[in-house]
């Protein structure tokens, strides 16, 4: 790594322990964009705390962490509590450095893969092609953009669970780059069993992973079946720490059943806290259909040849429409589309995507202040929030998804268009 990159982690991780060790991070660690159920240290730290007393944590509806991190967090507690603020910093660190080089990585076998098709490219589209130069600024650029992104920073000074996430994604991205097919596995099952939404990346992995393979269906199969056995053998460990599997029903079944229903930046929480009990399910089953496998045939058949953009889709997705989403989850896929550079000139919502983003984070405590302490406001204030700031983001998403199609489209058939001998525009519709 070279001197700009060292000074730029030195900066991040000097901003986050500064945070993380003043009177603020009590503050940001209570904040419900923040913290959720699933990802709060309070909760982690009252689980190990029943579990060093020999209660067991999964009986109530507190801990929803899986019995490896439940050992893992119990043990960190016990015998390194003063350096845990430390260790968030540094896995935040690295999780900005596995995507430094992730980046370096897609971007070198992006522009080979071009430079084998460059002939068959339209004259005039120099301009919306991959550059050499690229190959610094765009890995630069990811790097930045997670560790200067605010969500991440709030993230990481609320110590929640979520730096713990998007390190082991940004493991699983690193590896998967490489072809390195048990590190990627690894990585994926961890986060699947912490999560439950990340199963849908073994379908972008497997493509990538078998992509020069000249048996790529075996191939394929044989990732999917070590996927399933390593993930099973991760649920087995788990049940011989708890000795039964309750903790399967409090962890994989409170994020599907969703049974909390404090408010969070997701659309969850006020459908079905206005729900009439006899739509529940149908309508429970609807919302996480959509927050995993709805898009997931339609964007591999048009992506199947770039995984990576796939599961930058993929992770943004299910960071909108999962059950109790905060703001972490956000900064690992916004993090990620720097490297998609090359398309910004087809994104057409970037000045509304990014006013939105800014007007909702700061309306968002302040709605909550009105309603919950003030009293001078009530749940439909803060869910307009949220549902604008969502709103937000599914424009960033489809915008870079469109703007990917546009640039391929204008690579072959040139920038401009004639019909009727004038100048056309190109829309998608």
């Amino acid at each position: 790594m070279n001197t700009k990159l060292l000074v730029t982690l030195a900066f991040a991780g000097c901003i986050r322990y500064f945070l993380i060790t003043s009177k603020f991070a009590q503050v940001i660690q209570n904040r419900i964009e923040v913290s959720t159920p699933l990802n709060s240290w309070k909760r982690i730290e009252e689980g190990a705390f029943l579990y060093k007393n020999g209660v067991d944590p999964y009986i109530g509806d507190v801990y929803h962490e899986n019995p490896l991190m439940l050992v893992g967090t119990h043990f960190l507690i016990e015998h390194l509590s003063k350096f845990i603020p430390v260790l968030f910093v540094v896995l935040d660190l690295i999780t900005g450095v596995l995507l430094y080089f992730m980046a370096k990585r897609t971007f070198k076998d992006l522009f080979t893969q071009e430079q084998k098709i460059k002939s068959t490219f339209a004259k005039g589209t120099e301009e919306i092609q991959l550059k050499e130069n690229d190959g610094e600024t765009i890995p630069f650029y990811t790097f930045v953009a997670y560790l200067f992104n605010p969500y991440s920073i709030l993230s990481c000074v609320g110590q929640t669970t979520t730096v713990w996430s998007n390190f082991l994604l940004a493991v699983f991205f690193f590896s998967m780059t490489r072809k390195w097919t048990l590190p990627t596995i690894v990585a994926l099952a961890l986060e699947t069993q912490r999560n439950f939404y990340p199963v849908v990346l073994i379908v972008p992995a497997t493509l990538l992973l078998t992509k020069d393979s000249k048996k790529r269906v075996l191939k394929g199969a044989f990732v999917v079946a070590l996927f399933c056995l390593t993930l099973a053998g991760m649920y087995y460990s788990a049940f011989s720490i708890t000795g039964n599997f309750k903790f399967v029903d409090s962890t994989i079944g409170f994020i599907i059943y969703y049974r909390d229903l404090q408010p969070n930046i997701g659309l969850f929480w006020y459908f079905f806290t206005e729900m009439f009990d006899h739509f529940r399910t149908l309508f429970l089953y609807t919302f996480q259909i959509n927050a995993t496998i709805l898009y997931l045939l339609p964007l591999t058949f048009k992506l199947r040849d770039n995984p990576v953009l796939l599961s930058t889709l993929l992770i943004a997705l299910s960071a909108i429409f999962r059950s109790y989403p905060c703001v972490g989850d956000l900064a690992l896929y916004m993090a990620l589309i720097p490297m998609w550079k090359t398309v910004a000139k087809f994104m057409s919502h970037n000045f509304i995507v990014g006013a939105t983003f800014l007007v909702t984070s700061v309306l968002a405590p302040v709605v909550w202040h009105l309603w919950i302490y003030s009293a001078s406001a009530n749940a439909n204030f803060y869910f307009g929030v949220t549902l604008v700031f969502a709103t937000a983001q599914i424009f960033l998403i489809t915008d870079l998804f469109f703007a990917n199609i546009k640039r391929n489209f204008c690579l072959q058939h040139g920038m401009t268009f004639e019909l009727d001998g004038s100048e056309a525009k190109m829309a998608l519709e």
